[in-house]
This record gives C-alpha cells, structure tokens and sequence, in this order.
C-alpha cells in the first residue's frame, strides 16, 4: 500500500475528525481511505457505462430484429 501526504483544508480535517468520532470510521487513516476511494468511484463510471452500453446494444438488437404481430399484413384472421 503506497503512503502519500496530502495537506487539506481546516474544514474538512474537521469533518474527518467529526466522522471518526461518531463512529462512521474506526480511524483517520480508514475515514481518508473510504471517502477517497467513494470519490473516485464517483469519477469513475465510464467502465460501469461501458458494460451498460454494451448489454442495451444488444437488447436493442434483439428487439429490433422482432416484428409486432400487429403490424404484419398479413390478414391470416379475417374479422
């Protein structure tokens, strides 16, 4: 695991330290941890979109491919 230094605003020392507090992480080095890795994750939705798009292509091909019964000239049904 790589170690880095990171110099943050008073403000969001506070919050961390206010998190840890109540309980939300068990340390500073877990609260930092999580909520760097949760923002990131944030950024990084074009490889979850990427599969998305992939399995919407291929519904949408399938169901292009299908004709509506009701839409067949066809009158195999006189009314």
């Amino acid at each position: 695991m790589s170690r880095i230094k990171v110099s943050l605003p008073d403000q969001v020392d506070s919050d961390i330290d206010r998190l840890v507090e109540q309980g939300e992480f068990i340390n500073r080095d877990q609260a930092v941890e999580e909520l760097l890795s949760r923002g990131i994750s944030a950024y990084n939705t074009t490889t979850e979109d990427d599969t998305t798009d992939v399995d919407d292509e291929m519904f949408g091909q399938t169901t292009n491919e299908q004709q509506d019964p009701a839409m067949q000239d066809d009158d195999e049904f006189g009314f």
